[in-house]
């Protein structure tokens, strides 16, 4: 078994790192450069972990999904999305981008994490909120790893009610999410460090004259939102972020 995240701005990459640590196997993020179609062949299970955006993968998430299907589609399959609030079939939704491979899925499960979305004032990034939700994810992580080693199969996100909260999401996300391909800026408080560059999983940023210039390419991750040493950095809401998200560890946002 080996566990395969994205993570955006640490919430993901925490589920994920935890899990395999607790299970003794390994992790890897889609964004290290790795060959993953020799690890895919050389194991029997795969966990997938990602941010859930608007009940739908995350297209980083999604392409790098198409490029092994061909492999991930006969193995058996471990899904962990994190959300902030809820998905409906945030989990299930995966099932999705490999026609057949729900037959195969042994575990699912939500975790609730912190909120990451700092530029919008109706979702203020809270300590409380951080600590709470980082106890409540470490418990339900003991409690998974138990099933898992013992047997026993869930499937968190697979009724009928769940699909109806996921369609209350995902049929209007599409359009948001092509819209936000091209809703990076940076304002005049931006140094030009180059940060945000080098940290875009996407690729999607350059410096150019002394600007950062966006290439249409941003999959809502808000890692540079919530890392730009000057609060420059924004997404959609031409608004600062008065507080940032280090991370559920409340230092680390990877």
């Amino acid at each position: 078994m080996i566990t395969v995240y994205f993570s955006g701005t640490g919430n993901s990459g925490y589920i994920s790192r935890r899990f395999s640590a607790y299970m003794g196997i390994e992790c890897h993020s889609i964004e290290e450069d790795l060959d993953f179609g020799p690890l895919f062949r050389n194991t029997d299970v795969i966990a997938f972990c990602y941010p859930i955006y608007g009940s739908s993968v995350p297209r980083i998430m999604r392409e790098f999904v198409a490029k092994y299907q061909n492999i991930i589609r006969k193995k058996r399959l471990i899904i962990f999305c994190t959300q902030m609030v809820f998905s409906g079939d945030g989990a299930k939704a995966f099932t999705r981008l490999i026609p057949g491979c729900e037959r195969n899925v042994i575990y699912a499960e939500h975790f609730h994490m912190p909120n990451n979305i700092c530029n919008f004032p109706l979702f203020p990034i809270r300590e409380r909120e951080r600590i709470r939700k980082k106890r409540a994810a470490d418990q339900k992580l003991k409690l998974v790893c138990h099933h898992i080693q013992n047997g026993i199969s869930k499937k968190r996100g697979w009724s009928p009610f769940s699909a109806l909260l996921g369609k209350l999401q995902n049929t209007s996300f599409p359009k948001l999410e092509e819209k936000g391909r091209s809703s990076f800026s940076a304002d005049l408080d931006c140094t030009q460090c180059g940060l945000c560059v080098k940290i875009c999983p996407m690729h999607n940023l350059q410096l150019e004259n002394g600007n950062v210039i966006q290439k249409n390419n941003c999959t809502l991750c808000y890692r540079c939102i919530n890392r730009c040493p000057q609060k420059a950095a924004t997404v959609f809401l031409k608004r600062k972020p008065k507080r940032q998200y280090k991370g559920v560890s409340g230092s680390n946002p990877g």
